[in-house]
């Protein structure tokens, strides 16, 4: 009877252990690890990174198939026709963010800043009151963490000014800023501003004593300020060699300041047409793979026919077939209509970094520079915020998206 009953046990056991196992697999993805090439699967519970098991083998099915934390856009103006000052021409709303998020998604960004360009006052308050909601939104997975003010306290020049409306550029102001804060739910996490305006340097002060990331951008500041501006607390140039005049001083310009101070960090937009291949070496080669971020500075053009648009602030854009937005007016870039992915293909691309660079400066760079300590890495305890994709000369082709362990995206079913 004795044996009989252990018999029966030892079948229930099989039974329950064939069950877990099941559950286990059906809670992992499988790749090739994007650190060091090693085939793992990665078991996934509870919206984290519970495992990492090294394997001996992948199946056909999985073997070309690579395994990255998901992508961190520190500079997302709009995506899919929707913008977050406006949505392409009407107000912004809830079903636009979403909208935004879920096709970032399928370009592999499980994390991003919404980012407000310079407006009026109204339109930032307003907006910013719109993106803290959806920021709480679980249907989000909390993709959104923080948002990034990009103006209005830069250069009135042209060139340095960029596609920002000159007329609503303007001196930073502590007591607008505040109200900008607080109905953003003190949510803003990054502001980019110029250091040479009147005011500037208090306000760097203040932001870095808050915890805010400082950027220098679309400025004309002198070395000397650069270099004030980063002893009280900015720490990094937003999209280093862009938002600058088409002519400047050869030895005297924003640029080497940047570039020479070690504790200034740099993001800049790779999706070949706002930096030359050469452009982006020397900076790689400058920063290193450390203090350099990739961003994609994208717009709401991002996925619409190629032709001629007008902004939601009136004035004439062109998108070209091959994807790059003129700025008629200035003969300068407005944005990006590329995401991320691209920038981090072309990056590797043109530098010859490993994926391993490419993902850190597109994915663990912004999470330790915003301390978003869940995330940007494939660690036990983190997010489960992955990607898996294939690599096919540089370009990078996502095949699925998990968000806080729930696929959000996959190529197939």
């Amino acid at each position: 009877m004795k044996r009989i009953i252990k018999a029966c046990l030892s079948i229930v056991l099989l039974i329950l252990t064939g069950c877990v196992n099941k559950i286990e697999n059906e809670n992992s993805v499988k790749g090739i690890l994007y650190t060091d090439q090693s085939p793992v699967a990665i078991e996934i519970a509870d919206g984290k990174i519970q495992k990492i098991v090294k394997i001996k083998a992948l199946s056909d099915k999985d073997k070309n198939i690579f395994i990255a934390p998901g992508l961190i856009d520190n500079q997302v103006n709009g995506y899919m026709a929707v913008s977050f000052s406006f949505s392409g021409g009407d107000e912004l709303t809830m079903e636009g963010i979403k909208k935004a998020t879920m096709a970032l998604w399928q370009a592999g960004v499980t994390t991003y800043l919404p980012t407000l360009t310079t407006n009026s006052r109204e339109i930032l308050l307003k907006n910013f009151a719109i993106l803290a909601r959806a920021k709480e939104n679980p249907d989000l997975h909390g993709s959104i963490p923080g948002f990034h003010l990009e103006g209005p306290y830069i250069s009135p020049e042209d060139g340095y000014r960029g596609a920002h409306p000159a007329r609503y550029v303007r001196k930073p102001d502590w007591e607008e800023f505040m109200e900008l804060y607080e109905a953003s739910g003190e949510n803003i996490i990054q502001v980019t501003l110029a250091p040479e305006m009147e005011g500037a340097m208090e306000m760097i002060t203040r932001l870095h004593d808050m915890g805010i990331v400082v950027a220098l951008g679309h400025h004309n500041a002198s070395a000397e300020i650069i270099t004030e501006a980063i002893d009280k607390g900015a720490r990094i140039a937003t999209h280093l060699g862009n938002g600058c005049a088409n002519m400047i001083h050869r030895h005297v310009n924003p640029l080497w300041p940047q570039l020479s101070d070690d504790r200034l960090m740099i993001s800049i937009i790779g999706d070949g047409f706002h930096l030359r291949p050469e452009e982006i070496r020397v900076f790689y080669k400058v920063k290193g793979p450390e203090k350099t971020v990739i961003t994609s500075d994208v717009t709401h053009f991002a996925g619409l026919p190629a032709g001629e648009y007008i902004t939601p602030k009136g004035d004439k854009v062109e998108l070209t077939p091959e994807g790059m937005i003129m700025y008629p007016a200035q003969n300068v870039l407005y944005g990006s209509a590329s995401p991320i992915i691209k920038g981090v293909g072309n990056v590797m691309k043109v530098t010859g970094c490993a994926l391993k660079q490419a993902i850190q400066m597109a994915s663990t760079n912004p999470a330790l520079l915003y301390n978003f300590n869940d995330r940007g890495e494939i660690k036990t305890g983190k997010r489960a915020d992955l990607i898996l994709f294939t690599v096919d000369d540089s370009k990078i082709n996502i095949v699925k998206t998990i968000v806080e362990g729930e696929v959000v995206y996959q190529t197939e079913k």
